[in-house]
């Protein structure tokens, strides 16, 4: 079978990356022109449900559909250096007449720069170069104010687009073009990407089911043959569910089921491991309380362990919670709510902290994870309770250990109302 590759490039590179590609028998290829940066996330849109991976004629564009994020297929881009650089400096250098200090650019780092004029042996003194490279205004500007000035005398960009507007405002621009080798590269890269990928659908998923199934019965219907009704009902949709994930269902006890299935299967119905699945089973197995633990592992018994470990952090979160543990020992979840984060269990920096400060390294990794999501270290223990699901009294707990062992300093104090106590902020330092 072979991979549905989506090109996504311009007028002057998108054939060449086609016909590069299409040397490939592990490639079917399928092209996409696009003028403006928001055609390309109409292309994504379009076409995401048919393509297995996708190729970028840039960063730039490769930078639009990553921040746009509801792409959950490998992308690749092409990379502008070496061969491609040296050939677009030649000819600005041997044909225009143009110092190589007198050039502003864009995409590059400084020391590839570097290593290109030092294989040239050419002097790189000044740092035309632009580090904000995520939308292509500032970059034009970049290029513009420097030629304006008089800093320079031409610029050479990597953007197409770039590319255009400098010409309209009449800044000499000269564009560096991928070369076949460029491309090559990431196509060999996407190959290993997807080896890996299909490894990894192979892997062993477990899915462990905790069921209240005396939930919904009513005070007099407690009777042996009712249970057992009940859990004969639950079984049957357990199974209708089994059947669309391709796995065996195992009972282990009361209210407590295994299904044994693959990592790809519970990927796909999952929508990669971020909701509960949508299904009309699982709607109504969930109004009989339901709490899920997803295990992924190289073997069975690993997944089922992970699965078990996964099933005990979901039911911190309370009934209705899925968690996912995989194989690198990250947890994730709960599924498909607002609390959801992924944490990790096998850190050595957390291992560290957790000895000096008695805390388990689950609960310092959830406080880290929790810090990236909400985009700083600063923290109440209000807000650290709500994003735990804990007590305040323990989030409070929880900080001062980190306090006492030098990860935290108190900033300041907020007073939420004019009535309430004032509320200590902390700044985490892990």
């Amino acid at each position: 079978m072979t991979i549905r590759l989506g090109i996504i490039g311009v007028e002057d590179n998108l054939q060449l990356m086609d016909s590069v590609a299409k040397q490939y028998s592990e490639f079917t290829t399928f092209t996409f022109l696009h003028y403006l940066h928001e055609d390309i996330i109409d292309i994504l849109e379009s076409h995401q449900h048919d393509i297995d991976m996708w190729l970028f004629s840039g960063y730039l564009p490769y930078s639009f559909a990553k921040e746009w994020g509801k792409i959950n297929k490998p992308m690749f881009f092409v990379k502008y250096t070496g061969a491609s650089l040296y050939k677009t400096l030649y000819h600005t250098l041997y044909y225009h007449k143009v110092n190589i200090n007198e050039l502003s650019f864009d995409f590059f780092t400084r020391s590839e720069l570097e290593q290109v004029f030092e294989e040239i042996d050419i002097t790189f003194t000044q740092n035309f170069l632009i580090t904000d490279q995520t939308s292509p205004d500032p970059i034009i500007e970049h290029h513009y104010e420097l030629w304006k000035k008089e800093k320079t005398k031409a610029a050479v960009t990597c953007s197409w687009y770039v590319f255009k507007e400098l010409q309209k405002i009449g800044v000499p621009v000269f564009r560096v073009q991928p070369t076949k080798n460029a491309i090559q590269s990431e196509l060999n890269t996407a190959l290993r990407k997807n080896e890996l990928l299909h490894f990894k659908t192979r892997q062993i998923g477990v899915q462990m089911f905790e069921i209240d199934i005396l939930s919904g019965l009513s005070n007099n219907m407690y009777s042996s043959d009712e249970i057992y009704n009940k859990e004969i009902q639950i079984i049957q949709k357990l199974l209708i569910y089994t059947k669309r994930v391709q796995g065996s269902l195992k009972s282990v006890g009361p209210g407590r089921y295994v299904i044994f299935s693959t990592r790809g299967a519970l990927s796909d119905i999952t929508q990669n491991f971020t909701s509960v699945p949508d299904l009309e089973e699982i709607q109504q197995l969930s109004q009989r309380v339901v709490t899920c633990g997803i295990g992924i592992g190289q073997s069975a018994y690993e997944a089922e362990i992970h699965a078990g470990k996964a099933l005990l952090n979901a039911k911190n979160y309370g009934n209705g919670a899925w968690m996912v543990f995989f194989d690198n020992k990250t947890i994730n979840g709960p599924l498909g709510r607002p609390e959801k984060i992924t944490y990790s269990y096998g850190s050595k920096k957390f291992q560290t902290i957790s000895k000096q400060t008695s805390l388990s390294v689950s609960t310092i990794s959830k406080v880290d994870s929790i810090l990236k999501k909400i985009g700083k270290t600063e923290i109440t223990a209000h807000e650290l309770a709500q994003h735990l699901q804990i007590i305040p009294r323990s989030a409070r707990r929880i900080l001062d250990q980190l306090l006492n062992e030098g990860f935290a300093k108190e900033v300041a104090e907020e007073t939420p109302n004019s009535r309430g106590r004032p509320r200590k902020v902390f700044k985490v330092l892990l």
